[in-house]
């Protein structure tokens, strides 16, 4: 059979946008089917989240061309996290840097529109990307030499149905809500916390040194990000995300916005001077999610179609940047060896080592989450008892701050362990 491309992507977020450069650049006809019309991702709206960025995520979009489109007030840099315990201020915190780690800092951080904007400039200039905008997925069959996929299109603003696209491989990666995964009948674990997220951003008037603070309160969890200063007006920003509750947040998000701001400066105890709400507040509901299966047969799954994480540790992007490194090597060796590159074997090489990274953060993660929202007496305790810990184990700093930066936590883990007398030794 005739196929009409190499690979098929449903989905053009920055991780499905990412994974179409990625397979281009190695010599694959790419096609990219999205739902938006193509303005919304020429010109992305703020939607009020940003993105922190390990070291090997930098290096992947640096890789396909994405980071030098990104504006000098768009690349901020995390220098340090502090984490807090309860009220800030109250209880000693646990400070983690990138020292010892042979880099400046803990990774980057990049406004999630910047992010969508400058994949979509790249992928849409990149031969052997086509782009497909205002398409919505009907049905999606497997055969054994190649998937077909069914989708409609808007024409005069009338829907009608678009002839099958076919490839040696589908890749769905539509988000953590994936209508893909659903008709490719992957079921995935949902935890849905019962919680909401309130991100913006803030004026400020003292520096916030390139500081990340996550503070665990026992009611709600305020994480501030640095950013680059505005860049017309040079004024000091920062990001708030607010994770609490529900009613707690339809209530936040009715203040006004001088009573929002000031909300904000008395949950972080006025570290960063007076602050002001800086455009809109936006609302998601937290829900993680986990397929079940990461790929078969003629398919694979990336980005949050594959895992949705909680966002307290910021490894969302990070992961679907992962799997695209991982995805496009598999499926390279394969076409390069002169193989089915959607054959089963051949995907699972990715699935496998894309779980092997994934969920040890995705299971971490969501514990960490469950003990620092749970406001009975013995889990205060214990996560006392985890700080305590941590800020006097140095090998455990080590690893977390590896964690923070996607590198290996062995060689820092290593660089904090007494050396043996004959260490250096000739």
């Amino acid at each position: 059979m005739s196929m009409h491309t190499d690979a098929l992507i449903v989905g053009a977020g920055p991780a499905g946008l990412s994974l179409a450069i990625s397979l281009a650049q190695a010599g694959l006809q790419v096609t990219v089917l999205e739902q938006q019309p193509a303005l919304a991702l020429q010109q992305p709206k703020p939607d009020g989240r940003e993105i922190a960025l390990t070291h090997p995520s930098v290096q992947t979009l640096q890789r396909l061309g994405s980071w030098e489109l990104l504006q000098p007030h768009e690349q901020g840099q995390i220098r340090e996290a502090q984490i807090h315990d309860g009220p800030v201020g109250q209880r000693p915190m646990l400070a983690i840097s990138a020292d010892g780690s042979g880099v400046d800092q803990l990774g980057r951080i990049v406004p999630n529109h910047a992010l969508r904007r400058t994949a979509w400039e790249v992928a849409s200039t990149t031969p052997g990307v086509e782009i497909i905008t205002e398409a919505q997925v009907t049905a999606v069959s497997v055969h054994p030499c190649h998937a077909e996929v069914r989708y409609t299109r808007t024409d005069q603003g009338v829907r009608c149905e678009a002839p099958a696209l076919t490839a040696p491989l589908v890749v769905a990666a539509d988000s953590r809500f994936s209508g893909m995964r659903r008709l490719l009948g992957v079921g995935a674990q949902m935890t849905d916390f019962g919680r909401s997220v309130i991100v913006c951003r803030m004026r400020h008037t003292l520096p916030h040194e390139d500081i990340a603070h996550e503070c665990f309160g026992y009611e709600r969890t305020l994480a501030i990000l640095p950013l680059q200063p505005d860049p017309d007006t040079g004024e000091l920003l920062c990001s708030a995300v607010i994770t609490t509750d529900s009613a707690d947040a339809q209530r936040l998000l009715q203040l006004s916005p001088e009573d929002f701001a000031a909300h904000v400066q008395h949950d972080f105890q006025d570290r960063l001077g007076p602050m002001e709400l800086v455009g809109e507040r936006h609302s998601y509901p937290l829900v993680a999610t986990y397929a079940h299966r990461f790929s078969g047969a003629r398919w694979a799954l990336l980005g949050d179609a594959a895992v949705g994480m909680h966002p307290v540790t910021a490894h969302g992007f990070n992961l679907g940047l992962a799997g695209v490194e991982r995805l496009t090597a598999a499926v390279a060796a394969a076409r390069q060896a002169g193989q089915d590159w959607g054959d089963a074997a051949v995907l699972d090489a990715y699935a496998q080592g894309q779980h092997r990274h994934a969920f040890p953060i995705f299971a971490g993660t969501n514990s960490i989450v469950k003990l620092y929202t749970d406001a009975r007496p013995l889990p205060r305790v214990l996560r006392q008892v985890v700080l305590t810990g941590a800020r006097h184990l140095p090998p455990l700093k080590a690893a977390i701050a590896a964690q923070l930066t996607g590198r290996s936590p062995w060689q820092l883990i290593r660089a904090t362990l007494p050396q043996p007398p004959w260490a250096g030794r000739h």
